[in-house]
């Protein structure tokens, strides 16, 4: 990523958490993300991935609420220091680390679950990313994208990101998310979930 784009996600950092989606500090919106993520990975203890884990919310969540020994990476330093702030005092305590998403310094066929929400679409070469994200699952480890394609005019819609993943995975589907408990309010733009169990 270049240095211009870290600086920017170094000076966001500061509000980044006040959006409902980011900091899940309103039970309600944290508890439709619980329900969201935690089945579609699994049972307790499952090593996670969540690649460009921004100020470590989710991270903290699957740690926390499901037990899962995690890895966030991001290339923001401010992203970081304030993740690792956050998950100081959770058990497991996730590894955060100081990466660009797009080409994770983590070992092949080490994860459960590789996570991203809301990265794929700032990448310079989705496919090249995705095609790395899928070398970090063991089988039948689990691949799980929250993106969209945003009322701007930016972002990734379903159908394309469907076909993306496609070219490397067998099963994809595509899920709405509509409810507005998950963003903490009404949304007017595409945003969605693909799963991949292989």
């Amino acid at each position: 990523m270049r240095s211009d784009s870290r600086t920017l996600w170094d000076r966001e950092a500061e509000t980044f958490d006040d959006a409902d989606d980011h900091g899940l500090r309103d039970p309600q919106v944290r508890g439709a993300w619980v329900d969201l993520l935690l089945p579609l990975i699994g049972d307790r203890d499952r090593r996670v991935a969540d690649l460009g884990c921004g100020t470590g919310t989710l991270s903290a969540l699957l740690a926390a609420e499901g037990g899962h020994r995690v890895t966030g990476v991001d290339f923001s330093p401010e992203m970081v220091r304030r993740a690792r702030e956050k998950v100081a005092h959770i058990l497991p305590r996730p590894h955060i680390v100081v990466a660009d998403a797009a080409t994770p310094p983590l070992p092949a066929a080490s994860f459960d679950a590789v996570l991203s929400r809301h990265v794929l679409w700032a990448m310079p070469d989705p496919a090249t990313a995705v095609e790395r994200w899928v070398t970090l699952l063991t089988p039948p480890g689990v691949l799980i994208l929250v993106e969209g394609r945003w009322h701007t005019g930016s972002g990734v819609s379903g159908a394309d990101c469907v076909e993306l993943v496609s070219r490397f995975r067998d099963d994809v589907e595509l899920r709405m998310l509509d409810d507005p408990t998950v963003w903490g309010g009404p949304i007017r733009d595409e945003r969605y979930l693909i799963f991949s169990a292989r």
